[in-house]
């Protein structure tokens, strides 16, 4: 019988189904939410040692639904890191594992450009009880005037030298999240992997604009007339994540075989997770899912993804992770494989006007007949 139990650098998760960093994870209250209803393991909304610059407007939030069907498709949100106290966070840290001492717990972190100060706020969450950090380097809106999130993350020395400052101190694992908003996402992610990281998240929101409401002339979501770039979400970011993902992969399995990957964006089913799987991710992130529908998703993702698992007689996770990666190659290839399917094709068609018994003959055809069965 299938199981979704996995065990992904150290950390025992009983389903690879991870609540991405979000407002999901913005509070011990549905942080013990997410674990009730079954989430293999909970990233926070990301923290900071100062979160008195961190100030929220509304609204934050613009969707994009489909002109037939009303469902939602795409997400923007202009929404900053937490603006809670750190130390609120130390204590809600310790609540939750008190609470929860068997279930996953992962710090998303996210600091300016000083060894300090990084230092620090790994020291303190990890004497909290958290069980492992993701650096949060990939943020594409808010506090870039302080170097942080994707400020940091589209530049792999800088990223190479704070993931160094992590692993100098850092006694859990830790994950880099990548940004999307980069041409090639395999330089910061080897960067983060040679600093050490244990493994890389991907990915996170795309840079957009969601659109111009043609009545007001304003940008969307508008606060007080004006906006600012947001992130993008939701299922219409999956192609770009499989892709970012794979690209990721394939580093990892020829440069870093033993680190890990936890693949972020659109995911909605527990299909949508075989596919991230598929294309070699170990776990699967959900943020926006959650919003639309509630932390109760994760059951029918559950029995979707063990579904498909015993359907083609995978008993664990690992028994298909990176399966797909296989079947990538250039376009140059695809052209000769195509044009040898074919010949041999014409070969098998020609093979079969070739008569087998003395009652296929046909007056007709009598001398091709006679021709294919010399050419033998």
């Amino acid at each position: 019988m299938a199981t979704l139990e996995t065990t992904v650098n150290g950390l025992k998760l009983p389903n690879p189904f991870v609540i991405a960093s979000g407002p999901p994870g913005t509070n011990a209250n549905v942080i013990g939410k997410a674990f009730d209803e079954g989430w293999g393991a909970v990233i926070c909304k990301t923290v900071s040692l100062d979160a008195s610059k961190v100030i929220n407007v509304q609204p934050r939030y613009a969707r994009l639904r489909s002109r037939k069907s009303g469902e939602i498709y795409g997400w923007e949100n202009i929404e900053l890191i937490s603006d809670r106290p750190f130390a609120t966070w130390i204590d809600e840290f310790k609540k939750v594992k008190d609470q929860y001492p068997d279930r996953i717990l992962i710090a998303s972190i996210m600091e300016e450009y000083h060894r300090d100060a990084w230092h620090e706020i790994v020291h303190r969450c990890q004497e909290a009880g958290v069980d492992a950090f993701e650096l949060n380097m990939s943020c594409p809106h808010g506090l870039p005037e302080r170097k942080m999130g994707s400020a940091m993350g589209e530049n792999p020395d800088i990223l190479e030298e704070v993931c160094g400052w992590v692993k100098e101190v850092a006694k859990r694992p830790v994950w880099a999240k990548m940004t999307p908003n980069i041409t090639h996402i395999e330089d910061p992610s080897r960067a983060s992997l040679r600093a050490g990281c244990d493994g890389i998240s991907a990915i996170n929101t795309i840079r957009s604009v969601i659109g111009v409401d043609l009545e007001t002339l304003r940008p969307e979501p508008t606060v007080e007339g004006y906006t600012t770039l947001g992130g993008y979400s939701s299922q219409a970011v999956m192609p770009i994540a499989l892709r970012m993902c794979l690209e990721i992969a394939t580093v990892i399995k020829h440069e870093f075989p033993d680190r890990t990957l936890s693949g972020v964006g659109g995911i909605e089913t527990g299909n949508d997770a075989a596919q991230f799987i598929l294309l070699g991710c170990d776990t699967v992130q959900v943020c926006t899912a959650v919003m639309k529908s509630g932390y109760g998703i994760v059951k029918p993702m559950q029995e979707q993804l063990l579904a498909f698992m015993e359907r083609h007689a995978f008993a664990r996770v690992e028994d298909f992770r990176g399966h797909s990666v296989q079947f990538f190659t250039t376009h140059a290839d695809l052209v000769r494989r195509q044009t040898e399917a074919r010949a041999v094709k014409k070969v098998e068609a020609e093979q079969k006007k070739v008569v087998k018994t003395d009652a296929e003959w046909h007056g007709d055809d009598f001398v091709k007949q006679t021709d294919a069965l010399a050419r033998g």
